[in-house]
């Protein structure tokens, strides 16, 4: 509903703009994913550092966006996840890790840190950002965003567990939700067919 109003007010305020930009052949939907997308382009994500970003900052490549924890039994996937950047990487695809400590408290630590364990554990070199809320009032806008894209199951938006993988692809469009026990490695032809 916030991307209609945004048209809406879009429509009123320039409508030149959408003229030029949106295609007039296109459905609302696909409209409102465009928009979407747009909006999206300028949320901002916090990296392990404090240095604020942009998720535009990866547009143009294909994106797997998870959320981690240093106490899970999923935790040894960061060694897939690092396998993968490090073999696609050059090909334009990017991992995004998000710290996130709504599970079972497993992510306790500061930034500090999940940058010490990532690095010496697992030497994680792919993005890695702040402690996200995935769920929630307060869940982050960038996971608000892909969670409506991609529901979980039984068509539920929220997020079970730590370590659930969204992938992207280059035009910014949430092509795939994948469970906690999906592994890695497991992800490897879906990606490959994004580049």
């Amino acid at each position: 509903q916030d991307v209609q109003v945004l048209l809406d007010n879009l429509k009123q305020t320039n409508p030149a703009v959408v003229n030029e930009l949106i295609p007039t052949q296109l459905s609302i939907g696909q409209v409102q994913r465009i928009l979407q997308n747009l909006l999206a382009e300028g949320i901002s994500i916090r990296n392990l550092a404090g240095i604020l970003e942009k998720v535009g900052d990866y547009a143009g490549k294909a994106m797997l966006v998870v959320n981690v924890a240093s106490k899970c039994g999923f935790t040894p996937q960061y060694a897939g996840l690092e396998a993968l950047y490090r073999r696609y990487r050059d090909k334009g695809f990017v991992v995004l890790g998000f710290p996130c400590d709504q599970f079972g408290h497993q992510e306790p630590g500061d930034e500090k840190d999940i940058q010490n364990f990532c690095s010496t554990r697992y030497e994680v070199s792919f993005p890695m950002f702040a402690k996200t809320e995935v769920n929630g009032e307060s869940a982050h806008p960038l996971y608000k965003a892909i969670k409506n894209e991609a529901p979980g199951l039984l068509g539920t938006p929220s997020i079970k567990w730590n370590f659930t993988k969204f992938l992207i692809d280059r035009s910014g469009q949430v092509v795939a939700r994948h469970a906690p026990t999906t592994t890695p490695d497991a992800l490897k032809k879906e990606i490959e067919a994004l580049l």
